[in-house]
């Protein structure tokens, strides 16, 4: 790429706007040219309004540190410097759906983290190896904002990506019905263990608005694209349970699966391995080579070992076997923060950049 795509970090002092961050810096197609964050913020260098606050394994990079972070609430004069802007701004959902549409209303593309324009029916809610098609209905968004390049576009929550690729890659065996328990680390609630110490040595068998988001956006990932509207899958039936647990990234699924079409566990493995996507074949910057492995141990995937498989872009499933009630059972381990959430978004926009719905303004 001759000109990197200037971007800006809408919530960039939170847990998943320095996740952008660190995954930005250096990135051969984008360039973080703008942050911005609350009122409280505004004015104050990155590294000062941060504080004692910075919550990734890396250090902070230092082409960051003496940025002014803008007011998120300057919409103009943040997006008058900025290609696109991702956004992990911590609001209300009415306040985050207006925010985004004003941005996008600049003629700004928006990549967001965020949950509340998931379910806007002509807002695209993409994991790129599974439904790059969808991001067709940004013509139509984009008549209904009246923009030319702005729109904005979502990644689902960080819950389903430890499952969701298996059932996309298990298509033509029709899944029928799942029941799944996620558990998940303390990163998704964009907390540490300094911050939240009654997690330590703990177990909470209750994530607000998880087991909603587990059970219904995985049909629309699944779904299909159909004279300009996103149709959800119906099937397969999904039932879930969320449960927060004392680990600091990495979110993992255990799967009961029935199918309509008669399957080995050879076939199973084989389509997991072999499932690929657009990012994948477009070679894109952040995709993984190897987006599903399967692990033949019985003990894998274990956190500490695979959380970090591809970089934290690729998903790891283990310990599939058949059930006694169900047709199979497999377990399935996703890093949170990496492909659920900022990297998933980054992916999404280099899926964007590389279909021509973002370029330089």
């Amino acid at each position: 790429m001759e000109k990197k795509i200037k971007v800006g970090i809408l919530g960039a002092t939170g847990m998943v706007g320095q996740r952008f961050i660190s995954l930005l810096n250096n990135h051969p197609w984008f360039q973080i040219v703008t942050l911005a964050a609350s009122p409280r913020s505004a004015g104050k260098r990155y590294e000062d309004a941060v504080g004692d606050r910075w919550r990734i394994e890396v250090p902070m990079p230092k082409e960051v540190k003496d940025m002014i972070v803008h007011d998120v609430m300057d919409v103009e004069g943040v997006a008058n410097t900025v290609d696109m802007v991702f956004s992990a701004v911590d609001m209300s959902k009415d306040e985050i759906k207006a925010i985004e549409e004003e941005y996008a209303k600049t003629e700004t593309p928006v990549v967001s983290n965020n949950s509340a324009h998931r379910w806007t029916e002509d807002v695209p809610m993409v994991v790129p190896e599974i439904n790059p098609e969808h991001f067709d209905i940004i013509k139509d968004q984009r008549k209904r904002l009246g923009t030319e390049k702005g729109f904005i576009a979502v990644k689902p929550n960080c819950s389903i990506q430890s499952y969701v690729p298996a059932l996309a890659a298990w298509r033509k065996f029709k899944p029928s019905q799942v029941v799944v328990s996620t558990y998940q680390a303390i990163s998704g609630a964009g907390k540490t263990f300094k911050d939240w110490p009654e997690m330590v040595e703990n177990i909470i068998p209750y994530i607000g608005g998880e087991e909603e988001k587990s059970e219904k956006e995985p049909l629309k990932v699944l779904g299909t694209y159909e004279d300009g509207q996103i149709k959800l899958a119906k099937e397969p039936w999904i039932t879930c349970q969320c449960i927060r647990v004392p680990i600091v990234n990495g979110h993992t699924a255990t799967c009961f699966i029935n199918f309509q079409e008669k399957v080995s566990k050879e076939e199973l493995i084989k389509a997991l391995v072999e499932y690929k996507g657009f990012p994948q074949e477009a070679d894109l910057p952040s995709a993984p080579k190897q987006f599903i492995q399967y692990m033949e141990e019985d003990n894998r995937p274990q956190v500490k070992l695979d959380v970090d498989f591809e970089n934290g872009m690729g998903v790891s499933i283990g310990r599939l076997r058949e059930d006694s009630m169900f047709d199979f059972k497999f377990v399935g381990l996703s890093h949170n923060t990496k492909r659920g959430a900022a990297g998933g978004a980054v992916l999404c926009a280099e899926a964007l950049v590389e279909k021509g719905y973002i370029t330089s303004k």
